[in-house]
C-alpha cells in the first residue's frame, strides 16, 4: 500500500470520526466542482441527493455539537454511524481493485475512525462538566477545523499528514485511559443516590 492511498484511507477514517456529515458534504462538494476528483466508489458523494442530504446533516451536527449535553447525546448516537461510516468511506476509496485491499481498507479505516470518535466523545463529556458553555464551543470550533483541515491534509500533503497521525495515536493511546477514568466519575456523580450526598 503506497503512502497516498494509506493517507487516504486513514484520512477518510480519522475525519469521519470527528465529522461524519462534514466529511462527506465537502468531499462531494470537492469532486462536483472539479476541484478534487475522488478516487474509488467516492464519486458517489458529488450526487446532488447525497450533497443535499449530507449538507443538511453536516449544519445539523455544526449547530447539535455546539449545545452542551446535547453534544454528548449526539456523539453516542454517532458511535454507530461514525465509525461504520469511516470503514465504508475508506473500503469506498480503493473498492473496484483487489478485494483484500478494499477490505484491510475498511477496518483501517473502522479502527482510526474509532480511535477518534472515543477520544473526541470522551474528551467532550468531561467539558460537559464545566458548567460555562465556552469551553463546549471552543472545543466544538477546534474540531470543525480539525477535521476539514487533516482532510485537506490528507488529499494534499499525505506524508505530513500520515506523521501528524502518528502523533495523535501515540497522544490518543496515552489519553484514553485517562479519559475513560474521567467519565466513569462523572457518571458516578450523576447517578450517585441523593441520601449518600
Amino acid at each position: 500500500m503506497d503512502p497516498l492511498t494509506l493517507a487516504l484511507i486513514t484520512g477518510l477514517g480519522w475525519t469521519s470520526g470527528l465529522r461524519f456529515y462534514a466529511v462527506l458534504f465537502f468531499l462531494g462538494l470537492l469532486h462536483r466542482t472539479g476541484i478534487y476528483l475522488l478516487p474509488g466508489s467516492l464519486d458517489i458523494l458529488a450526487h446532488p441527493w447525497v450533497l443535499a442530504i449530507s449538507g443538511l446533516l453536516f449544519v445539523t451536527e455544526f449547530f447539535a455539537d455546539k449545545i452542551p449535553g446535547v453534544d454528548t447525546l449526539w456523539d453516542a448516537v454517532h458511535t454507530f454511524i461514525r465509525i461504520p461510516g469511516g470503514a465504508l468511506l475508506a473500503a469506498a476509496a480503493v473498492a473496484g481493485g483487489d478485494p483484500g485491499l478494499s477490505l484491510a481498507a475498511g477496518l483501517l479505516g473502522g479502527t482510526v475512525a474509532a480511535g477518534a470518535h472515543f477520544t473526541k466523545a470522551g474528551s467532550r463529556a468531561l467539558i460537559n462538566t464545566s458548567p460555562e458553555p465556552f469551553s463546549n464551543w471552543t472545543a466544538s470550533f477546534t474540531e470543525d477545523a480539525v477535521s476539514l483541515g487533516a482532510l485537506w491534509m490528507a488529499l494534499q500533503y499525505p506524508l505530513l499528514f500520515l506523521g501528524l497521525l502518528a502523533l495523535f495515536v501515540l497522544v490518543a493511546l496515552w489519553l484514553l485511559p485517562k479519559l475513560w477514568r474521567g467519565v466513569l466519575r462523572v457518571v458516578a456523580v450523576i447517578f450517585r443516590s441523593p441520601d449518600r450526598t
